[in-house]
């Protein structure tokens, strides 16, 4: 009977212990510009496919270009709570483009999405505004979009990239849209100096991409 019981016991420890479970991967939020769409990201979403990321961990934002953009972020705070919620991730990654920075920026600082937001990409964001945005100021959000706005002076008040949230941006002096092109950079960032991108040319630049891919991994 005592023979049994070593046996017994010598079996129980042999069993390996069962892997740990692995953690989700972190969902990723496309923001696209002004006059953008989800379709803006069509190679973005190709490269983090070919990267490891599942279908099921990336998603476009779309919102109205012509709209607000107070408006514009509370809809992405909806939207991740849905993708939060759709995943059962508990924060996300934002990437966004031109004036999807400002939609990012005011969610992230405005409406308390730091707190579900682990990093933030900026790809020629117009963090600072341009003055570009003077051909189109019968819309809101170009309004919003030229520098000095109260939109503008309420995101740049005080901490650029608050909370626990990792910021990085991407700049360059070829841009020829976020004017001046280091409107971009954010204090606190770290802000990725390209030597010649247009500002449309982040949407499918590879290089960039891999690095945004790099940056959130």
């Amino acid at each position: 009977m005592f023979a049994v019981l070593i046996a017994v016991m010598t079996a129980l420890v042999a069993i390996p212990a069962a892997p740990a479970l692995a953690a989700p991967g972190t969902p990723v939020v496309f923001v696209h510009g002004y006059t953008g769409s989800a379709s803006n990201w069509t190679t973005a979403i190709s490269l983090f496919r070919a990267g490891g990321y599942s279908s099921s961990e990336l998603f476009a934002y779309e919102y109205n270009s012509y709209g607000n953009n107070i408006q514009n972020a509370q809809g992405l705070a909806t939207y991740v709570s849905q993708v939060r919620s759709r995943t059962g991730a508990a924060k996300v990654d934002i990437v966004n483009h031109s004036m999807g920075g400002l939609v990012t920026q005011w969610y992230v600082k405005q409406l308390g999405g730091a707190q579900y937001v682990n990093h933030v990409a900026s790809l020629a964001g117009a963090n600072h505004g341009t003055t570009s945005a003077s051909a189109c100021l019968i819309y809101v959000t170009c309004q919003q979009m030229y520098p000095g706005s109260s939109f503008i002076n309420t995101l740049s008040a005080g901490d650029e990239t608050p909370g626990p949230t990792t910021y990085a941006t991407w700049y360059s002096p070829c841009d020829g849209i976020i004017i001046p092109y280091t409107s971009t950079t954010l204090s606190g960032a770290t802000n990725n100096y390209v030597l010649c991108e247009t500002h449309i040319g982040y949407l499918t630049d590879t290089s960039v991409l891999t690095a945004v891919r790099n940056f959130l991994r």
